[in-house]
């Protein structure tokens, strides 16, 4: 090698030896030695080349010292993601420990949740996300998506980690990018997803600043699912062919399912949303296409306009292959109804559509708030875990729920459709514009929307007079069942992690919610109530409230008609304390025109109240808006307003005679039950056989309710709702005849099995037998049509028939024979479609397999929606258990009984007496099956548990339902505690009151 050669080598050695130590001081480096060593050689002699082994020897060394340090690096770095997966609450290394042992326990504790911010169970307020860019590619071909998201995102706080959800997504890359004068790409230190809290977390190596904006892209990919949440898919059979669709259902924590976000209704933001499918479907989002861009490949990219701020479980879209009909608003608003071809071209959705666009200029004009988007999609899908979901701007149904074929659809059918569309319509101002701040208050919206129901059917059809009648059967008295339980709950409810969140969507919410609404609306006054809530809107539109919000700004109405009312004080009482109060007046014989009034907790089961110390060492007391009135047999006195406070008051009562009765809460606007001495429950009961209508349809109907539920609670007599039903004969209004047969049903449940129940069944009859024979049977409607019927009078002759049929009357059985053996002789189904339903499941019970075997193919040929529901609910009502047997393995092991109906068959089997074991049986079975499928959606279990436990009443079945529970722990724990309640409240019912209930029934005249 030549001199300069071996120069210029020398020099390059040197350089990389200089490199090195370079790189050693920025910890990248190798050894000291190793580059000294390398630096130095100037010839190759024995010597040298003997310090050149020993210089591989610890160059050798060092890369094994390497390489032992960068496994250590690994495992921790490993260790580092699996602590994010144990307890938050394990306790530090010994040498943490020796280092902090002069801090606080707890502030350790604290320090370490900082440290780990993905522990938390809510998403930390460090950031705030301002704008998503979201583009899907969708393939309906291998049911597969994936997507690239871009989050803006403002800094509050300053932190190191990005947290946000995901679950079940495959995150391939998260980048954050600084959106700042100096934009540029941030090192991220590491990434990982925590499934204990479903997030994603992005640790970075320095800190975002305060009131800085920044960007984060994420690409993603995951399976559009078979289930009911997320983005799932769904399908149909037209022509013989099975063709599909997808479609998402985020509420209430499920848009981390479909894509990585912020989940929590609190971080609002906006949407820009572009879908990627084939061109042979279409795509729907909540905002208009702006633009499609048609692919070489067939494929379609529509890219949709940007949403107003909202939360993410409002975000939807859906991917298929359906047809649609459009209306516009007087505003210019844009309304499609989007379902199958073949249920578009036959009209199914005209109906729908037609309210659709009159219940939004109602709301409008109710609510002095224009509806916020340019249009508003229906979505009919066959399969979905809800009635529907009020997406803004693009709302889902179930097909049942908006679907109408008038000829075959029963007014029971058409009413419910109508409050369905109804109910989600007036989410979009309660929910979608104004949303609840956190799921404690989720009857912020599930209460109003529940609410308008009646108030949006009123306006729609004015006769029906559904606030003032239909909602004291519907909501009311159903709400209270459930609420007169030691196992119920405040309306608001603390809600800590994403498992409790489904325990609040339930009837305490959206019935409970709707009727302290309609007390409140009551107690102030429509205009006053309606001033309030126009307030609350304009204040929150496209932000979040709290109850608080809402009880201020009807104070702030209140006091501008100089009431000052402190709503606040008087709505707590109601919202944050479970169940509600039974109110006692009774004369005060030691003072004239005197009644002493009190108040306490109604419970079904007071010896709960024993068991259990929350309730044991609390002092339930409300502040109760009673209203009053003074009545004899030709009269009766304008209400009067007393504020009960106290445990027990003492009021004075103008007009109060010898023989007069008094009556509380008028028109059973208050939430509240009502009890009085036996005395003027006597003057009730010959009030009501001499002259009913002096008392309101209202308070006929709730006294009733009353009745029977203070008896079975053990508050009165069980004699006295048996008497009070004997006026009957002469009531011609439907809602008391509906109370009525509700009431009974309960009873029925407890007593269908009893070796006395034909004694109690015969007293039924005797009432029903007069008013059956009058009303008779209804015709088909010439013109084919439900639309033109009067509601009292079908709703009345219905409710009549289905008594008369369900507790045996001979005639109402033959007539639904013959109806359908006409059917099936004839094959022309000349039934009324108001009582299809109960000839189907009277002819089923009674007659033979073949009739079963008819129905049966009847169920599959019918297109039309409503008809198969009422086909399939028919099925259940044999009294052969191998028919009832197949019919329940068939539910859920074949594609023959729709999923989202499967959880009604075994309910409907469970209320047959002759099912009853086989449901009970098979729920318990099944139950891993059943949980893993409806486990997360709302409702779902919860009406699966209570289903098929409400009619168990001996103590076998209680224990049978407790060892359930045992090797069962932790799943369905709210609801499967309130079924053990109502279960004991049924034996102790049997245990304390059966012997009573028959000995008045087999002395009274009419048995």
């Amino acid at each position: 090698m030549a001199l300069e050669d071996r120069r210029a080598k020398r020099l390059s050695l040197t350089a990389v030896a200089a490199e090195e130590e370079n790189s050693l001081r920025n910890g990248r480096g190798l050894s000291d030695q190793w580059a000294d060593g390398v630096a130095v050689r100037s010839r190759t002699t024995e010597r040298h080349i003997a310090v050149h082994k020993r210089l591989v020897l610890g160059f050798a060394v060092s890369i094994v010292t390497l390489i032992a340090v960068t496994a250590v690096a690994v495992l921790l770095g490993v260790r580092f993601e699996e602590c994010a997966g144990e307890s938050a609450s394990r306790a530090p290394n010994a040498s943490s420990a020796r280092a902090n042992q002069s801090r606080d326990a707890h502030s350790s504790q604290r320090d370490e949740e900082a440290a780990q911010p993905w522990r938390q169970l809510r998403l930390p307020a460090s950031l705030r996300p301002r704008h998503y860019d979201l583009r899907l590619a969708v393939y309906m071909d291998n049911f597969t998506f994936s997507g690239e998201v871009n989050i803006e995102f403002e800094c509050v706080n300053a932190t190191r980690f990005v947290v946000l959800h995901a679950d079940g997504l495959r995150v391939d890359r998260a980048a954050v990018y600084s959106d700042s004068k100096k934009p540029g790409v941030l090192r991220v230190h590491r990434q990982f997803q925590y499934p204990a809290n479903q997030v994603l977390v992005v640790a970075l190596s320095r800190e975002l600043k305060p009131l800085r904006t920044y960007k984060m892209n994420i690409t993603f990919e995951a399976q559009i699912e078979n289930e009911l949440l997320g983005f799932f898919r769904s399908s149909y059979v037209m022509q013989g062919e099975r063709r599909y669709l997808a479609v998402t259902q985020f509420s209430p924590i499920h848009a981390r399912k479909a894509f990585p976000c912020f989940d929590e209704p609190v971080f609002k933001a906006t949407f820009k949303v572009s879908l990627k499918h084939e061109s042979a479907y279409l795509s729907l989002s909540n905002m208009p296409v702006e633009m499609s861009v048609l692919d070489e490949d067939e494929w379609v990219t529509d890219h949709f306009s940007r949403t107003p701020r909202m939360s993410t479980y409002y975000l939807a879209w859906a991917v298929c292959n359906f047809t649609y009909k459009e209306s516009f608003t007087r505003s210019g608003v844009l309304i499609r109804l989007y379902a199958r071809p073949d249920a578009i071209g036959r009209g199914y959705g005209d109906y729908a559509l037609n309210i659709t666009k009159r219940l939004l200029q109602f709301y409008e004009d109710y609510f002095k708030v224009k509806y916020s988007l340019p249009k508003l999609d229906l979505l009919a899908v066959p399969k979905h875990p809800y009635a529907a979901m009020e997406n803004w701007g693009l709302s889902v149904f179930v097909e049942q729920k908006i679907l109408l074929d008038p000829k075959v659809s029963s007014f029971s059918y058409l009413m419910e459709l109508t409050m369905v569309v109804v109910h989600e319509i007036c989410h979009q101002w309660f929910g979608d514009l104004v949303t609840p701040v956190w799921w404690e208050d989720v009857w912020l919206k599930e209460g109003f929307a529940h609410f308008f129901e009646y108030m949006g059917t009123d306006f729609l059809f004015p006769k029906w007079n559904m606030e003032k009648q239909r909602f004291l059967t519907d909501v009311l008295h159903e709400v209270m069942l459930l609420d007169g339980l030691a196992s119920s709950h405040p309306i608001s409810q603390q809600v800590y992690q994403a498992t409790d969140i489904d325990r609040v969507f339930d009837w305490i919410a959206y019935k409970k919610g709707a009727a302290l609404i309609r007390m409140l609306a009551n107690v102030m006054g429509q205009p006053v109530f309606q001033r309030g809530l126009n307030d609350y809107l304009r204040t929150h539109m496209y932000g979040n409230a709290a109850r608080d919000d809402l009880w201020n700004k009807f104070s702030e109405a209140m006091q501008k008609e100089g009431k000052y009312i402190n709503i606040k004080e008087v709505m707590n009482g109601w919202t944050l304390q479970m169940g509600y109060p039974v109110v006692t007046i009774i004369r005060n014989d030691s003072l004239d025109h005197s009644v002493i009034i009190s108040q306490e907790h109604f419970l079904y089961h007071p010896d709960a109240r024993n068991r259990d110390p929350g309730l044991l060492n609390t002092s339930f007391q409300w502040q109760i808006p009673l209203t009053v009135s003074v009545g004899n047999y030709t009269h009766i006195s304008p209400e009067s307003i007393i504020w009960l406070s106290n445990k027990t008051e003492l009021h004075k009562m103008s007009l109060m005679e010898e023989g007069t009765w008094l009556l509380g809460n008028i028109n059973q606007t208050g939430y509240f039950r009502v009890n009085y001495d036996l005395h003027n429950w006597r003057l009730l009961l010959e009030q009501l056989m001499k002259n009913p209508e002096i008392i309101s349809v209202g308070n006929r109907a709730g006294l009733i309710d009353d009745a029977f539920n203070l008896a079975r609670a053990g508050y009165i007599p069980q004699n006295i709702p048996l008497e009070m039903i004997c006026y009957l004969t002469q009531e011609r209004e439907f809602l008391p005849w509906h109370a009525a047969s509700r009431s009974l049903y309960q009873l029925d449940k407890l007593l269908d099995r009893s070796e006395e129940y034909s004694i109690f069944s015969d007293y039924v009859l005797k009432q029903v037998a007069s008013m059956y024979h009058r009303l008779g049977w209804p015709t088909s409607p010439s013109n084919g049509s439900i639309m033109q019927a009067a509601y009292q009078t079908e709703e009345l002759q219905r409710e009549v028939i289905m008594l008369a049929c369900s507790f045996g009357n001979k005639h109402c059985h033959n007539q639904a024979m013959a109806l359908i053996s006409d059917w099936i002789s004839s094959n022309k189904n000349r039934i009324p479609p108001n009582v299809r339903d109960i000839v189907y499941c009277t002819g089923v019970s009674l007659m033979d397999e073949d009739v079963w075997e008819f129905i049966w193919m009847k169920f599959h040929s019918t297109t039309a929606i409503s008809e198969k529901k009422v086909l399939l609910e028919a099925l259940t009502c044999s009294g052969n258990t191998f028919l009832l047997n197949r019919l329940l393995n068939l539910s859920l092991s074949s594609d023959l009984v729709p999923e989202q109906d499967v959880i009604d068959v075994i309910i409907h089997v469970g209320r047959n007496p002759r099912g009853r074991p086989l449901a009970w049986r098979y729920f318990r079975e099944k139950w891993d099956i059943l949980n893993s499928r409806y486990g997360e959606a709302l409702f779902m279990n919860a009406k699966l548990i209570n289903g098929v436990t409400e009619f168990l009443n001996t103590e076998s079945e209680l224990n049978e339902l407790k060892e359930f529970i045992e090797e069962n722990e932790g799943e369905g724990v709210s609801a499967l505690v309130r079924a053990v309640e109502i279960v004991e409240a049924n034996v102790r019912w049997h245990r304390l009151f059966r012997q009573q209930f028959f000995q008045w029934l087999r002395k009274s005249p009419d048995s």
